[in-house]
């Protein structure tokens, strides 16, 4: 399975807003995450766009303007935000209703692929916004 820079960046940056939004009163603007985080402006338009039709984010125009998170950073899991940018979390190269072998048949390692594909789904429903906005998955790591 590959996540693609759209679900990655998605997740950077609402982690980023999750930070700040403890921090600041006001909304935070994209350009400050963009710079932040390295990421293209441009590109965390389209992606907050696609946040906020989802319903994770909301929004602020003019002076102090910019996004904020729709609900609280332990309500949101990182799945959600991954399927809000239309990244699919599937680990085998079938098509939707379809094999993955020319002739529309499941390859021969598919159900090992498709069980690595829930166990990730499962991972990434369980870790809220605010696990890794606190950190609290390096404490797990360190702890086991």
């Amino acid at each position: 399975m590959r996540l693609s820079t759209k679900g990655r960046y998605a997740v950077m940056a609402m982690v980023d807003l999750a930070r700040r939004e403890t921090e600041a009163v006001r909304a935070v603007a994209l350009a400050d995450i963009a710079a932040r985080q390295e990421i293209s402006l441009s590109y965390l338009e389209q992606l907050f766009a696609r946040l906020r039709r989802r319903g994770l984010v909301t929004s602020a125009r003019g002076p102090g303007g910019g996004y904020r998170l729709a609900r609280g950073p332990h309500e949101t899991s990182i799945a959600d935000i991954v399927h809000a940018v239309d990244e699919p979390l599937r680990a085998t190269r079938c098509g939707a209703g379809k094999g993955c072998m020319i002739k529309g048949e499941r390859c021969l390692t598919h159900d090992l692929w498709a069980g690595l594909g829930e166990h990730i789904e499962e991972y990434l429903a369980s870790v809220s916004l605010a696990d890794v906005a606190t950190g609290r998955l390096t404490a797990d790591r360190q702890a086991a």
